[in-house]
């Protein structure tokens, strides 16, 4: 900063405003500190910075897989909210392992990000109380914090689910297939608990064998479903627990000689260009990273604010699928 200020001919308190954005400076003096800062090769020293200001300007989110699509549209977000207050974002996948995401919420942590967020992989996250009583920011998205009292930003997933299973019925399907995740993750069972409780409003059974919750594995989502397909009573829809499972279903279906009825949680990309088009429970992950990420920062900001549990509501979007009616 001496060298700058040495060749723009200003003060160093002048060199640290224009560096830091800061106002007070005339164009020409700003002009003339960028000058010398590209003839230089200048660089600002960020860990300087966090000594001096005790904040890093990163916040790290944890995600389960970034190759997901789903995970696409809410990495954006919170990537754009983090811009807009200045702080870079840093992120990583956790691939559905709570061993994995405790190693890289930590790692985060050491590296002082001021702020984290969250898809939980595990069920127990006390390991994260420490950072939070230094002052890590720390909000949970899409499933529930394990153990602690933290902010959590979720689907209404219980209630698309409810709504996408009584679409089929008011299509006039009785025996309908529910494929779902593993059965620790909460959007699974929060889904199952929608399918089952519009099956009772309609006052219809459950056989167990139309319900099945495990790997998105293709394969095995195949065999479950040919399972379901198969014997004297099959099933005549299916509501799909995930994006993945939804995508095997339509291959599926798509062998099958007579028509089945598909409803999936999650859109997902040419879902309207398939024919029929795929009728799904839509949610807004784009904007569960943005509500997530404006509590991140009213916390960094020095909001002293209980945690809270804030549900975005989800949307039917029927595009044909959904709407088949039972064969015979």
């Amino acid at each position: 900063m001496k060298d700058v200020a040495a060749r723009a001919g200003v003060g160093l308190k002048t060199v640290s405003r224009v560096v830091n954005g800061e106002p007070g400076v005339t164009p020409d003096t700003e002009k003339r500190v960028h000058e010398a800062i590209e003839a230089l090769g200048f660089r600002r020293n960020d860990s300087a910075r966090v000594l001096r200001k005790g904040r890093t300007a990163t916040v790290g989110l944890v995600l389960e897989d970034l190759a997901d699509p789903f995970y696409g549209p809410l990495n954006r977000a919170v990537e754009e909210v983090a811009r807009a207050h200045g702080a870079l974002l840093i992120n990583g996948s956790s691939a559905e392992d709570p061993d994995r995401e405790r190693e890289l919420a930590l790692a985060l942590c050491a590296r002082r990000v001021d702020g984290l967020i969250v898809i939980p992989a595990g069920d127990d996250h006390r390991y994260l109380e420490p950072e939070m009583r230094a002052g890590v920011a720390t909000v949970f998205v899409d499933r529930p914090a394990g153990r602690i009292d933290a902010d959590v930003v979720l689907s209404d997933n219980f209630g698309g689910a409810r709504d996408g299973v009584a679409h089929l019925i008011a299509a006039g399907h009785r025996r309908i297939g529910f494929v779902g995740d593993h059965p620790h993750i909460h959007t699974a069972t929060e889904r199952l608990r929608g399918y089952r409780t519009a099956m009772g409003a309609a006052g219809l059974p459950v056989a167990e064998s139309w319900v099945s919750l495990g790997s998105t594995d293709p394969d095995r989502v195949s065999a479950t479903a040919a399972g379901m397909l198969a014997g004297p009573g099959p099933v005549t829809a299916f509501f799909a627990g995930n994006n993945r499972v939804t995508v095997t279903l339509v291959r599926v279906l798509a062998a099958e000689a007579r028509p089945v009825a598909l409803v999936g949680f999650d859109d997902f990309e040419l879902a309207d260009l398939l024919r029929p088009g795929i009728t799904v429970v839509a949610q807004d992950a784009a904007a569960l990273g943005r509500v997530a990420t404006d509590r991140l920062f009213q916390r960094l900001a020095g909001a002293h604010l209980p945690p809270v549990r804030l549900e975005l509501p989800t949307r039917l979007v029927p595009r044909g699928s959904g709407e088949i009616p039972p064969a015979g």
